[in-house]
């Protein structure tokens, strides 16, 4: 039976609000030794912004330090704290997520760990911080407070108890990890997962933000998607200006009311919001003026029902419209499952369902040679590393002669599709 662990072993330490303590902080952890240990805590569904409300460091002989990144303010220490360790590897629990507003404040690791990602490609069922430490430490980690509003000051006591857990053991998980890792021959597989996250450019802003915009499918009026628009563009100024989460200035339920059953006039608008937000100081009469044009707007001013597919069509219509292509997406799917299960890791860590896709549309070459260059070169032009390229090359080649589409029972059916296939 796991043994829980309730509160850090040297306590809660004091919380870091000041620069003087931060550069205090830096002093400590150059007596320390090995990897640094990081999280943060942002307040997402609370704020517009994903920036660090809370940052949790540790390193061994270092000391555990929880530093309030708000309080702290702008501060060289910052830089200090990122030049000093640059050459150290950073440990962090699911870095896609928090590696944005760490560099937000100065910390841009250039040597990175990612324990739940290595949890992964090391084949662990469950790889959440709590479930990943209970399976390879044997310790429970208390995780009652992961949904809490981390801008609200002060921060209480139990809260940064909570928060620093979740550097508490993340050395010693990082090292239980990676003996899974070199155990099954994949340490170098993660490797390259980590310098690509580093490496990998920003996102470009998505096309049409307001599109995603929940229900927003069942709607088929084109000014009611009009006023969709409007309304949700004129949310998201809002929400950026107050620094508050659009769906907490009112939700996209209310968003798509008014949109499908237009309020009659400026006073049951007002009311339709009001019933959905807890705040009263809101540009009504802007957004209302924003309402009424987006009724009348005609002709080539109004959105498109959809947007052109800048990329491959989604794979529900590939049969009708490449019968042979879906031929071979059907028999890639299964062969990218069985290998996945192969090497103990889950199909869209073995290679992007994207790239896949891009393997299996266009009409391949006819040799098995040319075969193989193709499939290389289409999927590292994807981004594909070079361990993942090896692995499905040999797989993906051997079905691209496939003229028949794979049936399967419909219970793998529905594995192979919920496993490779991205939401479309």
């Amino acid at each position: 039976m796991a043994e829980p662990l309730l509160a850090p072993l040297g306590g809660v330490p004091d919380l870091i609000e000041t620069p003087d303590a931060l550069a205090e902080m830096i002093l400590q952890l150059k007596n320390g030794e090995g990897p640094i240990a990081i999280d943060a805590e942002r307040a997402s569904g609370y704020k517009y912004s994903a920036r660090a409300y809370l940052i949790q460091i540790k390193r061994n002989g270092g000391g555990l330090h929880l530093i309030d990144p708000i309080a702290v303010g702008e501060t060289k220490y910052w830089q200090e704290l990122n030049s000093e360790f640059a050459d150290q590897e950073w440990i962090i629990h699911a870095s896609t997520q928090d590696l944005a507003c760490l560099r937000e404040v100065g910390i841009n690791p250039q040597i990175m760990f990612d324990t739940e990602l290595a949890g992964r490609i090391a084949g662990c069922e469950r790889v959440g911080l709590g479930p990943l430490t209970e399976q390879l430490l044997g310790i429970t980690l208390a995780k009652e407070h992961s949904a809490v509003d981390w801008s609200i000051r002060p921060l209480r006591p139990e809260w940064l108890n909570y928060a620093a857990l979740d550097v508490e053991l993340l050395i010693e998980l990082r090292n239980e990890v990676e003996k899974l890792l070199i155990a099954n021959g994949k340490l170098e597989w993660a490797k390259e997962e980590f310098a690509s996250i580093l490496n990998a450019p920003a996102p470009l802003p998505r096309k049409d933000p307001w599109r995603r915009a929940s229900g927003i499918h069942k709607v088929r009026d084109l000014n009611a998607l009009a006023i969709i628009r409007a309304l949700w563009l004129a949310r998201n100024e809002f929400g950026r200006e107050i620094d508050l989460a659009p769906g907490r200035v009112f939700n996209d339920e209310t968003l798509l009311l008014i949109a499908t059953k237009p309020p009659k006039g400026f006073g049951d608008f007002k009311k339709a919001l009001l019933r959905r937000t807890r705040l009263t100081d809101m540009p009504f009469e802007l957004w209302f003026k924003l309402f009424e044009e987006a009724q009348e707007l005609t002709g080539e001013d109004l959105p498109k029902l959809r947007l052109p597919s800048e990329g491959l069509p989604p794979a529900k219509m590939w049969q009708s419209r490449n019968a042979l292509g879906y031929a071979r997406l059907t028999h890639a799917k299964a062969a990218i499952i069985d290998c996945a299960l192969a090497h103990s890791m889950p199909p869209e860590n073995l290679i992007s369902p994207e790239a896949v896709r891009r393997v299996c549309w266009p009409t391949p070459p006819e040799n098995d040679s040319d075969r193989r260059k193709f499939v290389t070169t289409e999927l590292a032009e994807f981004g594909a590393r070079p361990w993942q390229i090896e692995l499905v090359l040999t797989p993906l080649v051997g079905i691209l002669g496939a003229l028949e589409p794979l049936v399967i029972e419909v219970e793998q059916a529905d594995l192979v599709e919920e496993a490779v296939t991205e939401s479309d």
